[in-house]
């Protein structure tokens, strides 16, 4: 098994806690597969919880648990402030246009 830290630095926990999609497009972590696209599209905090427990439980299991709380406390958040954004705009009959 590898460490974590022979591979990667504090300088890609940076990233991939800011822009978890970029880092995963432009990194050397694996790619490929109609369900790593799928989670990097809709949720990449949890494809890159999976990727880390995948590959790092066994030498570094801390990280891969602050991992998955970031993954799901940051997904849930997300979902959380565009829910309660989200703006409705109504026609001149009342009818929705857009929005929730």
């Amino acid at each position: 098994m590898d460490n974590f830290w022979d591979i990667h630095g504090l300088w890609f926990i940076f990233f991939m806690f800011l822009f978890p999609r970029l880092t995963l497009l432009f990194s050397s972590v694996v790619s490929g597969g109609f369900l790593w696209w799928l989670g990097w599209f809709l949720a990449p905090r949890l494809l890159v919880a999976i990727l880390a427990t995948t590959a790092y439980w066994d030498t570094n299991s801390f990280l891969v648990i602050l991992a998955w709380i970031w993954a799901l406390s940051g997904e849930s958040t997300e979902k959380k402030i565009v829910k309660n954004n989200v703006v409705t705009v109504l026609d001149k009959d009342g009818r929705v246009i857009q929005g929730g």
